[in-house]
């Protein structure tokens, strides 16, 4: 628990701080909490500048404007000692003025507060009267329980009696105060309470109707200096010589004289003479007293006429200078704004200058490095020509090679084909017909940890080990008849985008189907446990074009076509190699074109998806060029601008629902070659691209490059001034699809147009 030790210090800052460090060294091996005690500020008397005057002299703005000054100085002190006490808790504490002397207030403290540790600062009683008696009677009363401690100069003293006279000595027993019992003279008190010769201005108007009092006071200081000594020193011969007369007159005042009974008439004659002798001298001392009191009188009612006359001067000169001090102040304000300003003004134009200076020699060991990187470049410039030629013989080289190695890739795809075709064709109805026994020992009797998730929830499918090969079994909840038709419908189609059967359960209701090692498209592409990093770009086309050949495969199956229903990257699964295959879709013969229709919708916001990795569905209505082209996925790798472009314009068209598979199914052929040109060689992508112009660079309506490409309802970008003339015209739908258009709003397609500009600045500097 932190012991609280009281430390009362006057207003003298040096002496203040030496208390204050005596008392941190004394306490510095114990935690401790210092409280300060001081007095507060004495609101009976102000101090002006021409010395210490009584409140009521002084008008109350006056004593307000004096007694706001005198409680900052005090607050600022008091934060001073604050701070120096450091990480040392300190809190201050108010002595209050009561009519109470000084020691009383603080022994009632003490009693109060139960003060266990006070240091007193010696400067502490010096507004307050005598050092010595103050501490004299504090250390007489105080309780028994407390610890007092003196302190002046920053070292311990002690408190001495000696001979009836009190003095104070340090620690090495050197004395350092003493009581004086003389008393100060009159003089010196007047003096500082108001000074003879005060600091004005001599021509000032206020001053002028007393201009006398100076030469008067001069003159008469001496002698009210003398009538006070005068006062003091006759105040008890005064009180001795009253209470003699008093009592003479009380013992000659009776009206009967008490004369011995024993005296003959001459005795009795002698006695009345010497009583009368008596009364004249006790009348004669009586007359006198009145005499001196009324030359008292006078002269006290002169010394008071003078004084407030004197006071009245003060005063009018103490307004003036207040009132000089506000204009003074506000001058002061302006001159310290002006001076703030100027100083501003410098800083900023030396740091300009400096910024200048630093400009200059950056720009100078710019030049300098420039002027050698320039011959160094030059140099460089003729390697890198040579090295350039040298590139593009080699690139013809390459390009040789490469078509003949595309020649035998598609030479070795077709009669892959052709062998995989007639291997199935072959094995149409050779499919095992497994057991239930078979199905359940390879599931582990269909167990939790045996069955697949997609996108976080589980199905209906099992993982399962047969004849030492991973496969799929899937279980169907449907009558015999139906299952039987599955089997039939699933047996006939064989193509390598589709999932494989292997056989069936007819018992079980279940159907093996080849395992897919690389789980689900929507895993791959929305799991965090995945890594996306396989699929870029060029993968993701390449998974498109392959649902879209499943797709159209499905819609092209005879006697009847096959719709999917639920295309989704749900039934989409990839194999080690990132295979695209679909499973999942219907098997009734039940169609109508809408279910085509919806299939070639589905597959647009597939493809939509595998653009941006984000979920289209639902808001197909407002997709268009240029916001697919602002939210491309570029965490997988860069987009190819003219790819992108080219697979947004067909998801497009097939989120309309009017195109069919077949002709898409061409146009993500040519899309995957083009990308296979890209990929595999980025070099000749850029040397294509300064003389190729990409198609959508063309206006549908004009058939040339447009300068400030807008986007219709339609999806399709047209040059402005060429659809707002198609507009004009009258017609209301889309110059490509001939369908009405929702409104005729068009949108600034920003992408485009600066993918036309790079092009024209590359194409203007290969020409240079």
């Amino acid at each position: 628990m932190m012991e609280k030790v009281y430390v009362a210090i006057g207003n003298d800052v040096q002496e203040g701080f030496a208390t204050l460090e005596w008392t941190l060294r004394k306490w510095s091996s114990s935690q401790i909490s210092i409280v300060i005690l001081h007095a507060d500020i004495n609101r009976d008397f102000v101090y002006t500048y021409y010395g210490k005057l009584p409140a009521s002299y002084v008008n109350d703005e006056s004593v307000d404007l004096l007694n706001k000054y005198q409680q900052g100085k005090l607050n600022k002190i008091l934060q001073q000692y604050i701070d120096f006490c450091g990480e040392v808790k300190t809190e201050t504490l108010n002595i209050e003025k009561y009519d109470e002397p000084i020691h009383k207030r603080i022994l009632q403290l003490i009693s109060g507060l139960r003060i266990c540790k006070l240091v007193i600062g010696a400067t502490f009683f010096r507004k307050f009267g005598n050092l010595i008696m103050g501490l004299k009677k504090i250390q007489q009363k105080k309780p028994n329980f407390c610890e007092l401690y003196l302190i002046s100069g920053g070292k311990l003293i002690f408190l001495k009696e000696e001979n009836n006279e009190g003095f104070i000595e340090d620690d090495q027993g050197v004395m350092i105060a003493k009581l004086n019992k003389k008393r100060g003279s009159f003089k010196g008190w007047i003096g500082k309470m108001y000074p003879r010769n005060p600091k004005s201005p001599s021509d000032s108007p206020s001053s002028s109707s007393s201009a006398d009092s100076p030469s008067i006071w001069e003159r008469s200081a001496e002698e009210i200096e003398e009538y006070f000594n005068k006062l003091l020193d006759s105040n008890e011969d005064e009180e001795e010589i009253g209470q003699a007369s008093n009592a003479i007159l009380e013992n000659n005042g009776s009206t009967e004289l008490d004369i011995p009974q024993d005296l003959n008439s001459r005795q009795k004659t002698g006695f009345l003479r010497v009583k009368i002798c008596e009364a004249k001298d006790a009348i004669h001392l009586k007359r006198r007293e009145a005499k001196e009191s009324v030359q008292r009188y006078s002269k006290a009612e002169w010394a008071i006429t003078l004084c407030n006359s004197r006071v009245d001067d003060i005063e009018a000169r103490l307004n003036e200078e207040t009132t000089k001090r506000g204009d003074l102040e506000k001058e002061l304000e302006i001159v310290t704004e002006q001076l703030i300003e100027t100083r501003n003004g410098i800083e900023q134009t030396r740091s300009t200058i400096d910024s200048t200076f630093e400009i200059q020699r950056e720009l100078s060991n710019k030049l300098k490095s420039s002027t050698l990187s320039k011959s160094q470049s030059e140099e460089q410039l003729t390697k890198m020509i040579h090295r350039r030629i040298d590139m593009i013989q080699e690139i013809e080289k390459l390009r040789k090679q490469k078509d003949v190695m595309q020649r035998r890739i598609e030479f070795c795809r077709d009669k892959e084909a052709i062998e995989t075709a007639a291997r199935l064709n072959h094995l149409t109805f050779s499919y095992k017909e497994f057991t239930p026994d078979e199905i359940k020992s390879s599931t582990e009797h269909f167990s939790e940890h045996s069955r697949i998730k997609c996108s976080g929830d589980f199905t209906n499918v099992y993982r399962a080990r047969i004849n030492h090969t991973t496969v799929a079994v899937k279980l169907y909840e449907v009558s015999e008849e139906e299952f039987g038709s599955k089997v039939k419908i699933l047996s006939r189609l064989q193509h390598p985008h589709l999932v494989a059967m292997l056989g069936f359960c007819t018992e079980l209701k279940c159907i093996v189907f080849e395992y897919m090692h690389g789980s689900c498209l929507r895993n791959v592409l929305f799991s965090n446990g995945r890594k996306k990093q396989a699929l870029n770009w060029r993968s993701r086309v390449c998974i498109a074009t392959e649902v879209c050949s499943g797709l159209t495969f499905l819609h092209l199956s005879k006697p009847k076509p096959i719709v999917h229903g639920n295309l989704n990257l749900t039934h989409i699964l990839l194999d080690r190699n990132n295979v695209a295959k679909l499973h999942g879709f219907r098997l009734d013969s039940s169609y109508n074109e809408s279910d085509i229709r919806s299939d070639v919708k589905d597959f647009g916001s597939l493809v939509l998806q595998l653009l941006t990795g984000r979920n289209w569905s639902g808001i197909l209505d407002e997709v268009n060029e240029a916001s697919v082209m602002e939210v491309l996925d570029q965490r997988d790798g860069e987009w190819p601008l003219q790819v992108a472009m080219e697979l947004a314009r067909i998801a497009i068209r097939c989120s309309g629902g009017n195109t069919g598979m077949t002709m898409v199914m061409k146009e993500m052929e040519e899309l995957r070659k083009k990308a296979d040109e890209v990929g595999n060689s980025k070099i000749s992508v850029d040397f294509d691209e300064e003389t190729v112009i990409p198609s959508f660079f063309f206006c549908p309506i004009l058939q040339d490059i447009m300068r400030d490409p807008h986007v219709a309802s339609d999806g399709f970008s047209y040059e402005l001034s060429a659809i707002e003339r198609w507009f004009g015209m009258g017609h209301n739908t889309s110059p490509l699809t001939n369908l009405e258009l929702e409104h005729n709003r068009l949108t600034p397609n920003h992408i485009l147009r600066s993918l036309i500009q790079d092009w024209h600045n590359k194409r203007s500097i290969s020409v240079s």
